[in-house]
């Protein structure tokens, strides 16, 4: 391995929100690492020997291997939990027990059920489309504002409260993984937060630091090359 070169290769892409995430922790880690693009849709043929879900992204601790399977981890979580051993300060999950437990909960509730449905009922109807020609779904895009995201975002503004942060004190996973997932839809349309005002000061928190904001940069130049402007979704 070139001395030049940090550990940590990630391969994937920025649109992803599972990748952005990966890259906003290892930001806040101030850990160094490259990105090797991957074109989910059309990835290498080798891609499921380190990826055996087929998904982005994977990253690579070139310490470990650097050709093949050998040190390379699979799944966004557990790449994250991976970096946490590796560079533990700052500290991304709490310590005490329960604060652990929910920061998991939270990280996996944004993973399991706001990414589904605001990747499957309003970023691929409307991104997906464009990017094959066709017209943005905007009807799909805005039933699933209107009757899916509520119930989502209620939970999520439950869990908030009063807190700035969905673990006690400092940001974490959780956060992290939240803000990653939301801004999803925002790549391709307006959605506003108003009925939701915990989470929508949360989103605007995260949305100041740099972990968060240059991953998101990086996303919204791929994307504006194909939706110039985004859908209105109310």
């Amino acid at each position: 391995m070139s001395t030049d070169a940090p550990d940590f290769l990630v391969y994937g892409s920025p649109v992803s929100p599972f990748v952005r995430k990966v890259l906003a922790f290892a930001i806040e880690k101030g850990a160094a690492f490259d990105i090797e693009p991957v074109n989910i849709m059309d990835p290498p043929a080798d891609f499921a020997v380190i990826s055996p879900m087929k998904r982005i992204p994977v990253l690579r601790d070139r310490s470990v291997g650097e050709e093949g399977a050998k040190g390379t981890i699979a799944d966004s979580s557990a790449i994250c939990a991976y970096i946490e051993k590796k560079h533990p300060n700052p500290a991304l999950y709490p310590s005490a027990p329960f604060p652990y437990g929910h920061a998991l909960f939270i990280e996996e509730y944004a993973d399991t059920m706001l990414a589904p449905t605001a990747g499957l009922g309003i970023f691929r109807p409307i991104f997906f489309n464009v990017m094959g020609g066709n017209q943005p779904d905007s009807e799909k895009a805005r039933l699933t504002w209107a009757q899916e995201m509520p119930p989502v975002l209620d939970f999520l503004e439950s869990q908030l409260g009063d807190a700035d942060w969905f673990a006690p004190a400092t940001v974490s996973i959780a956060d992290i993984a939240v803000a990653c997932v939301f801004m999803q839809i925002e790549l391709v349309a307006h959605a506003p937060l108003d009925n939701w005002p915990a989470l929508k000061a949360h989103i605007e928190r995260m949305r100041t630091r740099p972990s968060i904001a240059e991953p998101l940069k990086q996303a919204e130049g791929f994307v504006r090359k194909v939706l110039p402007e985004v859908i209105d979704l109310t």
